[in-house]
């Protein structure tokens, strides 16, 4: 294009007519340069929805003998399928609370009068299990509640005791995977998650860096190192087991 003879008072119009002839409209722009969204290399895609890890059902278990404890363990395998790993049983020191909800039956004929009906156990006993069977977590409050009503039914059963505010036999179900242990109850805490029906799910361990790590309101009986042992040994099962199924075995 040409400027000769063009005055020095047209020279803004000429650069303004230049300026419009050459750059694009924004409709041009628009089409020649689509937004793209800024993507960062930490930002992950959209989450897509999966089945739950594999998991298998625990139970912890305390009475005021190790007798009812064998009698509700063996009761639970009959309704939860086998029992793949069964800690030592132990004082349950820990929660002096239980003290004065468990109920202690009548002694056989013969012992000492100190462990009668009416006088609290010096420490109740404590034992924890895994089971083989995989588990879906969504059936936790099912658990849970089906544990409350077989409370109350034993109690009635083996102790011939209608004393609802007493049990015979305390069941506290969850469930264990491979990065966590899970339990269920019926108290409403700032960290427990609502299920339904009144029933609450909380994280009790964390697995990570190949140990069982406590959270600030994990129960002291379950930061006992033979605890800790216990599940890391009964992971180890569960861990080993898991490899040898077929996908389809896996999922719950």
């Amino acid at each position: 294009m040409c400027l000769v003879g063009v005055s020095l008072n047209s020279i803004p119009y000429v650069i303004l007519y230049l300026s419009r002839s050459i750059s694009p409209s924004p409709t041009q722009f628009a089409q020649s340069n689509p937004v793209r969204p800024i993507q960062t290399r930490e930002d992950p895609p959209m989450g897509l929805i999966k089945k739950s890890p594999p998991s298998v059902r625990f139970v912890a278990v305390f009475s005021a003998e190790d007798r009812f404890l064998r009698t509700a363990l063996e009761r639970l395998e009959a309704h939860w399928g086998k029992i793949a790993a069964l800690g030592q049983a132990f004082d349950f020191v820990e929660s002096p609370y239980y003290l004065r909800t468990m109920l202690v039956p009548h002694p056989p004929e013969g012992q000492p009068l100190e462990s009668q009906h009416d006088q609290p156990p010096r420490a109740l006993r404590k034992q924890m299990a895994l089971f083989s069977d995989p588990y879906d977590p969504a059936e936790l409050a099912a658990d849970k509640l089906q544990s409350n009503r077989w409370e109350r039914a034993w109690t009635e059963e083996l102790a011939l005791s209608q004393d609802d505010s007493k049990r015979l036999i305390n069941i506290d179900p969850g469930y264990l995977s491979m990065t966590k242990l899970v339990l269920a109850s019926t108290k409403n805490r700032e960290h427990r998650i609502y299920l339904r029906d009144g029933i609450y799910a909380e994280v009790t361990l964390a697995f990570r860096d190949q140990a069982w790590t406590s959270m600030p309101w994990t129960y002291a009986d379950y930061q006992r190192p033979d605890v800790l042992e216990f599940l890391k040994l009964a992971r180890k099962g569960f861990t080993s087991n898991l490899a040898s199924r077929s996908p389809t075995e896996s999922d719950p």
